[in-house]
């Protein structure tokens, strides 16, 4: 059947074709790219108002997942909103929505600042994060932007998109690792899953490969997600399998050869920036609370950071007290922090007390920028004179080796943030290291969740490094970590004494001990790759002809 229009019909229809005339342009957006790509796949899945909401709400979940509450599944999803208020967005909106979810997470996440520093470190420190964060971003939304042209296929973005954005994630967290002034390595992903099924894997993967992994299962059920219908069961059934997947890897056997006993004391003492004391009252502290282990036999006795006040290599008086808790525990080493000045020069420093004198020392790797030491010290006196003033002394990077050899024994030596380093852990275990003795001062933060979050991350280098760990406080909290990331004992926070333990030792390295950094530069890669392939591949497809009627 033929419709012949009538004259002032055919009129009409002319005049609107020439108001809307269809271009080339229109005929490509209209169509899916290589039968696959509609061009939703470029657009925002909120409007911008609701991805900022929505990265405040990612900001707190993130926080969330780590310690105190240790809601680990929270971290998921925040990062998942993350993701999701990023796919479709401008470097600026992107860069804004980083900001925001950075700053929420950053300001909670190490509010303990402001105990006695107040806000203006606080505000510094969650803002400079909160940028990097914000640059973060911007890489991932340019990946999820152009993701759909440069690989057409639905399964070639279901298998790449997550690895390239998981990727590119982990680059974030490593380079926020190490610059500026040594980086800041709190608060990575990674560091959230302490108590998690995912915990097992910082073994084989360490922490960037952790990340990278909780990270890309996030990245990889958002794409499912965009890709499918979840509503259909196979598809649910895939986000599922993926999942269990990831948890069914087996825990690394961390192997174990013979024990220790070791000894380590809490001596709640005043050792804050602020507090008021008497030089060797934290001396003394440790003392008194080392007398209640006499008659045991132990291997060792471990005092925190800073627990000697006095250097006894310095003052006879701190030297004769350490002799004497030596000799009434039967002529014990003790491993104790205090601070050595040596000509000009000052260090945090660990040292080995044994036959009555020093018969090694470590000093910190990695001293923390704005508090042991101030960069640009003049330039930043000029903004805020009183704080930088609180940092009398800027403490030297050490150059020792990580490692004491205590009548056999390999003991790795960690001074409070060193802890959060990977290079420093890992030369410790290439060193040999049997057991990791965690020597740390949390006065400053008082009863925040500060020394818990530094707590969890122990524990993830027991497991990621296989060795036990004696995580020692001088205010707490106080544990001996079993290789596989049990507490073995532990001395309750803000209560004065010591806890014993017979330890398992380990010489094996783990493969994340092996491999850290080939894993850390091999999932980054991921990132850098797959962002090049997205900025330099041409993404105008060829021009769609229409057919002329005959």
């Amino acid at each position: 059947m033929t419709t012949t229009l009538r004259p002032a019909d055919r009129a009409r229809a002319r005049t609107a074709a020439s108001a809307h005339p269809v271009t080339l342009v229109d005929v490509r957006r209209s169509l899916p790219l290589d039968g696959q790509a509609p061009a939703r796949f470029a657009r925002p899945l909120m409007p911008l108002w609701l991805a900022l909401i929505g990265a405040v709400g990612a900001g707190i979940a993130l926080d969330a997942g780590f310690p105190d509450k240790g809601w680990w599944p929270l971290t998921l999803v925040g990062v998942l909103i993350v993701l999701a208020a990023l796919v479709g967005r401008g470097w600026g909106s992107a860069f804004l929505i980083g900001v925001v979810a950075g700053a929420t997470f950053w300001g909670v996440h190490i509010f303990w600042l402001t105990l006695y520093l107040g806000p203006v470190p606080w505000l510094g420190l969650s803002g400079f994060e909160a940028v990097y964060f914000g640059l973060g971003s911007i890489l991932i939304a340019l990946v999820y932007r152009r993701a759909e042209r440069v690989w057409p296929s639905r399964w070639g973005r279901l298998g790449l998109v997550p690895l390239v954005v998981s990727g590119l994630w982990v680059l974030r967290e490593g380079i926020n690792s190490i610059a500026p002034y040594g980086g800041f390595s709190w608060g990575r992903i990674a560091m959230s899953q302490s108590e998690s099924p995912f915990a097992g894997l910082v073994a084989w993967l360490g922490m960037s490969g952790l990340s990278f992994v909780l990270v890309w299962l996030a990245a990889f059920l958002l794409q499912l997600a965009r890709e499918f219908d979840l509503r259909t069961s196979s598809r649910m059934l895939a986000g599922a399998i993926a999942i269990a997947a990831l948890l069914a890897v087996p825990a690394w056997p961390a192997p174990t050869s013979g024990t220790s006993r070791i000894a380590a004391v809490q001596g709640n003492s005043n050792a804050g920036l602020f507090d008021v004391h008497a030089p060797g009252d934290i001396l003394s502290d440790h003392v008194s609370a080392s007398l209640p282990l006499e008659g045991q036999p132990l291997d060792v006795l471990v005092w925190p950071e800073n627990a000697s006040d006095l250097d006894p290599a310095r003052y006879p008086a701190a030297a004769q007290a350490l002799d004497t808790v030596s000799a009434d525990l039967g002529g014990v080493p003790i491993v104790a922090g205090t601070i050595q000045q040596r000509g000009d020069l000052v260090y945090n420093t660990s040292l080995l007390w044994e036959n009555g004198g020093v018969a090694d020392h470590y000093d910190k790797r990695h001293p923390v920028p704005f508090a042991e030491w101030m960069p640009n010290r003049e330039f930043f006196r000029a903004l805020q004179p009183d704080l930088v003033d609180l940092v009398t002394r800027d403490y030297q990077f050490g150059s020792t080796d990580l490692t004491f050899d205590i009548n056999g024994l390999i003991a790795g030596i960690s001074i409070c943030f060193d802890i959060t380093d990977d290079a420093v852990m890992r030369e410790m275990s290439a060193e040999g290291a049997q057991v990791v003795l965690s020597q740390t001062n949390n006065a400053d933060f008082g009863k925040t969740d500060e020394n818990l979050q530094q707590l969890a991350i122990a524990r993830l280098r027991a497991i990621e490094l296989g060795r036990s760990v004696v995580n020692i406080s001088t205010v707490g909290t106080s544990q001996i970590i079993a290789p596989d990331g049990s507490t073995i004992t532990g001395i309750p926070a803000y209560q004065a004494g010591a806890m014993v333990a017979d330890v398992p030792l380990a010489s094996v390295p783990t493969p994340a001990a092996l491999l850290g950094f080939q894993i850390e530069w091999l999932v980054a890669g991921f990132g850098v790759i797959g962002l090049a392939v997205a900025l330099t591949t041409r993404t105008s497809p060829r021009p769609v002809r229409a057919r002329r009627r005959s």
